[in-house]
């Protein structure tokens, strides 16, 4: 499962039915995705003084079952594979009560420069974090 953290749904997450809004998933994936950085010392504030950002290019996701009002979510985030220029994380939502799955997703992120928005490669500091953790369940 990997990195995990746990996600409330308030009402405005919801919709008119009462069910997390789909859009509203890939905040929480933001969230998981941030933290999980931040766990193995990869702090986006300090990328950002670095002209370093990262981009999401491409999210593929797959939704199984709805999140409603207050539910808590288990998010995790890991990653699948590294590049010279971008990282694949496969990321998912869990309802925590009953385990069920919620919503799975791989979203492709690419390093660009903050000046010039367009990808570069990634310092080898990162990319040596990265690796250590590619299959990790355990991160």
């Amino acid at each position: 499962m990997g990195f995990e953290i746990p996600v409330r749904v308030y009402i405005e997450d919801t919709d008119a039915g009462g069910i997390v809004f789909y859009g509203n998933y890939l905040k929480y994936f933001e969230r998981a995705r941030t933290d999980f950085l931040r766990s193995i010392g990869i702090e986006q504030s300090v990328t950002i003084e670095n002209n370093l950002i990262f981009v999401v290019r491409r999210v593929s996701v797959d939704y199984k079952s709805p999140a409603r009002l207050d539910d808590v979510l288990s998010v995790s985030c890991s990653v699948m594979s590294v590049h010279p220029t971008r990282v694949l994380f496969a990321q998912s939502a869990i309802r925590a009560s009953d385990s069920t799955h919620l919503v799975n997703a791989e979203v492709e992120v690419v390093a660009a420069g903050m000046d010039t928005l367009k990808p570069r490669a990634l310092p080898d500091v990162l990319v040596n974090k990265l690796h250590m953790t590619v299959g990790n369940t355990d991160v």
